[in-house]
């Protein structure tokens, strides 16, 4: 399998901030969900919701999917794609985060950009891994240190805080073996493979929530109205918006994400909680911006045509 060079565009820029804005604010709806649902029902409720809504809008718009027969191979890499983009890694955070304070779990997943760096050097043609890029990515990693501060390498006390952690780290290398398995996909509808990986997941994760939690649980009509939102806007629009950024801009491109989660889930923390800015902000704002347009200058020159 192989893929076209990266095409890193104003919509690729426009996609990445979206992401960031809807994945930062996505912690603040979460933390509503559950306090009318268990962790692993509201993964599989959210997963649920997307795929039903992606399956009403890819069989609208003919239900196509790859535009040649695929090969075994080909299928067998799909099925991984859509373990380890959604299934996997929302449940191994669910399960770790009941052990790890929260700011290595944000610390784990800034980490996904550093580790798609060398895998894409390998793996994905035009994702050559350079000097500028390697120190921009250490350097906005630095800033989402820096944000979220002590805590991110505090321990909990808790027995298995050791394996939550590595539960942690675990779901962040999931989504980038994920991101760059599914850009050497061969030719395929964007809408079709969302709605493939989404489905793929439901499939994974309500059978495990059946064993690990029960039978699904009764919620209030909010928490239906909350679940039912994280399936629109952070699972099924914005796995959309991923698989469309991958499949275009690349794995590396779209890891950049990673590092605008925290730092809107602070801002947004503070503009809709009140909840106080940390002084280390500005300059953690700054290591981020400076990390993010260091990496891709190449890009930046190409869009304004310098």
């Amino acid at each position: 399998m192989s893929a076209p060079q990266p095409d890193i565009t104003g919509r690729s820029w426009l996609s990445v901030a979206t992401l960031g804005l809807t994945w930062g604010g996505t912690f603040l709806v979460t933390e509503v969900a559950l306090r009318g649902i268990t962790p692993f029902w509201l993964a599989a409720g959210r997963i649920g919701f997307g795929a039903i809504l992606m399956t009403a809008i890819w069989l609208a718009m003919g239900a196509r999917l790859f535009h040649e027969k695929p090969t075994r191979g080909t299928l067998t890499t799909l099925a991984i794609i859509g373990a380890f983009s959604t299934a996997v890694p929302f449940m191994l955070l669910a399960w770790g985060q009941q052990y790890v304070t929260g700011g290595f779990a944000g610390v784990s997943m800034a980490a996904v950009a550093l580790m798609v760096l060398p895998l894409a050097h390998f793996l994905v043609p035009g994702e050559r891994l350079t000097w500028r890029k390697s120190l921009g990515f250490a350097i906005g990693f630095a800033g989402v240190v820096i944000l979220i501060g002590a805590q991110a390498f505090e321990s909990t006390g808790a027995t298995l805080e050791t394996p939550g952690r590595i539960a942690c780290l675990s779901a962040a290398m999931c989504y980038g073996l994920s991101s760059i398995l599914m850009r050497r996909l061969p030719a395929v509808d964007t809408i079709g493979l969302s709605t493939a990986l989404l489905l793929i997941a439901a499939c994974i994760t309500i059978p495990v929530a059946i064993i690990v939690e029960g039978p699904p649980p009764l919620p209030d009509a909010n928490t239906l109205l909350v679940i039912a939102f994280l399936g629109l806007i952070p699972t099924a629009a914005a796995n959309f918006l991923r698989t469309y950024v991958v499949r275009t801009a690349g794995p590396v491109f779209m890891s950049i994400t990673n590092y605008q989660v925290p730092l809107w889930s602070v801002l947004l923390g503070a503009w809709l909680l009140n909840e106080p800015l940390p002084p280390s902000l500005l300059w953690a704002m700054m290591l981020i911006l400076a990390g993010v347009g260091l990496s891709q200058y190449g890009a930046f020159r190409r869009l304004f045509g310098r």
